[in-house]
């Protein structure tokens, strides 16, 4: 009876071990260049906008959040940024709490900070200026050990512009299994 008793806590840890891995194994693949991992990419971001532009920013993090990033805890749907005082910051981005930490754990929903020189900060003030332009967040990967966000300048796309992504698409599909379909039979 006490050999069961302390049997279960070694089970159970090594389980919840292997699920983190396995988590992570599946939500980061590798990006072209080497050191580099894709950890999550805004996909209605890339059907709902237009993207104008794009800068790599580094982002500010506490400890657990970092954790919480590089096994896949994020979620990024409705994130967007905007420039206050100089600093570009990100609303929306959520970073799940990591469920190994203490108490000490960090707000999932706090606005981040992100990195980028200050000539590229002007240059996105400017673009933000003209009428219907937006900073969304578009991925985030590892880069060398950090934690990297795309960040794009968007317009927003009519219902019309959408119509016809789809349709490209659809025709794209369809000319890729007739090719398959050819070399196959």
């Amino acid at each position: 009876m006490h050999f069961k008793m302390m049997l279960v806590p070694r089970i159970t840890c090594c389980y919840f071990f292997l699920l983190e891995r396995f988590i992570k194994m599946s939500y980061t693949k590798n990006m072209s260049g080497s050191g580099t991992k894709l950890i999550a990419q805004n996909k209605k971001a890339r059907f709902n906008y237009s993207i104008e532009e794009t800068y790599e920013c580094g982002i500010v993090l506490q400890g657990t959040e970092v954790k919480s990033v590089k096994a896949g805890n994020i979620s990024f749907p409705d994130a967007f940024a905007e420039i206050r005082s100089g600093e570009v910051w990100i609303i929306g981005l959520h970073i799940s709490p990591y469920p190994f930490s203490s108490v000490f754990n960090h707000d999932p929903d706090r606005k981040k900070k992100l990195l980028l020189h200050s000539e590229e900060i002007k240059r996105l003030i400017r673009k933000v200026e003209e009428k219907g332009m937006t900073l969304i967040p578009l991925d985030v990967y590892l880069k060398s050990g950090r934690v990297k966000i795309t960040l794009g300048v968007c317009r927003g796309k009519k219902q019309f512009d959408k119509r016809a992504d789809i349709r490209e698409r659809d025709i794209k599909r369809d000319m890729q299994r007739e090719f398959k379909k050819g070399l196959n039979g």
